[in-house]
């Protein structure tokens, strides 16, 4: 799993990277004609999915997912980035605990509902989080001007 939290790590970089590239917060939280969530709310749900779906249940971290408020809250750049720097610490140290055995055993909770492989869960997340980066990429071009 050493090469999952590598690529997790790399891609929330880069998440990280794309928050402090906006020109300002008013751009960060634009929402342009044709798009439904901005930069910063889609910072905000990568944030809160990673800490709730690895650090929450499997890590058992304690984290209380506000799923609403990643949509609808305004944050600071430096907030989204702190939060960004902490699901690193939580994706690494949680992923890097699981045995094999808990691997590739049903995730806890049910997804999609029915039961999956934690680790495929895993990959999913992975993919979740490269498809809104692929967004925050696209919605920072956009509104940076």
């Amino acid at each position: 799993m050493e090469a999952l939290i590598s690529v997790f790590t790399k891609d929330l970089n880069k998440l990280k990277e794309e928050v402090l590239s906006y020109n300002s917060e008013d751009d960060l939280f634009a929402i342009a004609e044709g798009i439904t969530n901005s930069g910063g709310n889609l910072a905000m749900h990568l944030n809160g999915n990673l800490q709730h779906f690895i650090g929450g249940i499997l890590g058992k971290s304690g984290y209380v997912r506000n799923r609403d408020e990643e949509f609808s809250g305004r944050f600071s750049k430096e907030k989204i980035v702190a939060d960004i720097d902490e699901s690193i610490s939580v994706v690494s140290k949680t992923i890097g605990s699981l045995s094999s055995e808990e691997l590739s055993s049903p995730y806890p909770e049910k997804i999609f509902g029915g039961e999956i492989k934690t680790d495929f869960f895993l990959y999913h997340l992975l993919g979740h989080l490269n498809y809104h980066l692929g967004q925050v990429n696209y919605h920072r071009r956009l509104t940076n001007k």
